[in-house]
C-alpha cells in the first residue's frame, strides 16, 4: 500500500513537471516534439505517438511553414476525418487501455518500426471538439491493462488539448496576419519578413536562392472589361496555378494589386528559368470563365538569383533583400516592354561580374 502511495506521488510529480514545461512551449513544431520526446522519457515509454485531426489541412500547412518535416516524422500522423476517434472512442472520450490490437490501433502507430504488445489511446478533445490523440505502447503486454486506472492519462491528454488549442489558434492568429485573403497566399508583410530568413540560410547553407516577380498581363482590362469580381476570380485562380508549380518549401506572396513575388531556394538561375516558363506556360493554358465568358491570363516573369559564393559578403540581409526583388522587377519591366507573356532573366545579384541576361520567348 504504501509503496503504490510512494510510486503515485513520484508519477504525480513528474507529470506536474511535464506539464509545466510543455506550458512554455512556444510553437506547434516544439509542442510535438515535446510530447513526442519528452513522455516517451519522462514515463518510461517504449512508443509514442501523436494523431492530430487536420481536415483543411492547416496544422499541415503550419508545419510546412516552418520547414517541419511532419510527413517522415515517425510517430506523427494527420487524419483528416474524424470518425475514426468517434469510433474507437464510442463518442465517451475516455482513454483505451489494453493488448494491442492492430484491426482497431494500426493506423495509430504506423509510423512506427514495429508495433507495441500494449497500448494506452487517449484521445485530445477541447470545447467537445476531436483535436487528435497521444498514443503510448508498451513492448510488454503486462504494461498497460484494461483493468487499469486512468486518471493520470486523461488529466494529461486535457493539458495536452490546452497547449494544442492555444498554440493552433495563435498560428491561425499568425497566418492570417500574414495571408492575403483574396488568394490565399502569404503577403507582403510575410514576405519582408521571410525573404531575410531565406537570405541568411542560402549564405549558412551556401545555396542559391531565386526571386520572381510575376505581373498578371492587362490585368486593368480585365477589371475594365469584365468587372472587379472577374478580376478578383483571375487573381484567385492564377495565384492558385502558380502555387501548384512551386515546392512545399518555397514562398508565394502577393505584392500588391496583380503582382507575386516567389521565392525559391536551392535554386541557380537555370532552375529557377526552368520553374518560371513552367508557370507562365500554365498560366497561359488556363481557361477561366465569368458568367460563361473566357478571360485569357497571361503573365510576364522577372527573375534574379543571389548566389553566396559569387557575393563580397560585406553586405546585409536587408539589402540584399532588396537587391534582389529590385533585380526581380527590373527584369519584370524588361518581360513587359519586350512583348509580354515572357521571362527575363536578370542573373546574380552582387556579383563582380556583369549580369546575364536570359530572355524565354514564349
Amino acid at each position: 500500500m504504501l509503496d503504490r502511495v510512494q510510486q503515485n506521488s513520484l508519477t504525480l510529480k513528474r507529470l506536474q513537471s511535464f506539464e509545466m514545461r510543455m506550458l512554455g512551449v512556444n510553437s506547434l513544431v516544439e509542442l510535438i516534439e515535446f510530447i513526442l520526446e519528452e513522455s516517451k522519457t519522462l514515463f518510461d515509454l517504449d512508443i509514442v505517438s501523436l494523431t492530430l485531426l487536420d481536415p483543411k489541412n492547416e496544422v499541415a500547412d503550419y508545419l510546412s511553414g516552418d520547414h517541419y518535416r511532419y510527413a517522415t516524422r515517425p510517430g506523427l500522423l494527420l487524419l483528416k476525418d474524424e470518425q475514426i476517434f468517434k469510433t474507437l472512442f464510442m463518442f465517451s472520450g475516455r482513454p483505451l487501455l489494453g493488448a494491442y490490437q492492430p484491426a482497431s490501433h494500426q493506423c495509430f502507430f504506423a509510423s512506427l518500426p514495429s508495433p507495441p504488445a500494449s497500448v494506452v489511446l487517449a484521445p485530445v478533445i477541447r470545447r467537445g471538439r476531436f483535436l487528435g490523440s497521444v498514443n503510448f505502447g508498451s513492448l510488454k503486454p503486462e504494461r498497460f491493462l484494461h483493468s487499469m486506472g486512468t486518471d493520470f492519462i486523461e488529466h494529461l491528454a486535457s493539458v495536452i488539448g490546452v497547449c494544442l488549442e492555444n498554440i493552433l489558434n495563435f498560428e491561425t492568429m499568425r497566418r492570417t496576419s500574414l495571408v492575403d485573403p483574396l488568394t490565399g497566399v502569404n503577403n507582403r508583410r510575410f514576405l519582408e519578413q521571410r525573404i531575410e530568413e531565406e537570405l541568411d540560410r542560402s549564405v549558412r547553407n551556401r545555396e542559391a536562392l531565386s526571386c520572381l516577380f510575376l505581373d498578371i498581363d492587362f490585368f486593368k482590362r480585365i477589371n475594365d472589361g469584365h468587372g472587379h469580381q472577374a478580376g478578383d476570380h483571375v487573381l484567385v485562380t492564377v495565384a492558385g496555378s502558380i502555387k501548384k508549380q512551386l515546392r512545399s518549401n518555397d514562398v508565394l506572396a502577393r505584392y500588391g494589386g496583380e503582382e507575386f513575388v516567389a521565392l525559391l531556394s536551392q535554386s541557380d538561375e537555370n532552375i529557377s528559368a526552368d520553374v518560371a516558363e513552367r508557370i507562365r506556360a500554365t498560366v497561359e493554358r488556363l481557361r477561366i470563365t465569368v458568367d460563361e465568358r473566357g478571360i485569357p491570363a497571361t503573365l510576364s516573369i522577372g527573375i534574379a538569383t543571389f548566389k553566396p559564393e559569387q557575393s563580397s559578403g560585406r553586405k546585409a540581409a536587408a539589402e540584399l533583400a532588396k537587391e534582389l526583388i529590385q533585380a526581380a522587377d527590373e527584369a519584370l519591366y524588361r518581360a513587359k516592354n519586350n512583348g509580354r507573356n515572357r521571362v527575363e532573366n536578370h542573373g546574380l545579384i552582387d556579383d563582380a561580374a556583369a549580369a546575364v541576361t536570359v530572355a524565354v520567348q514564349s
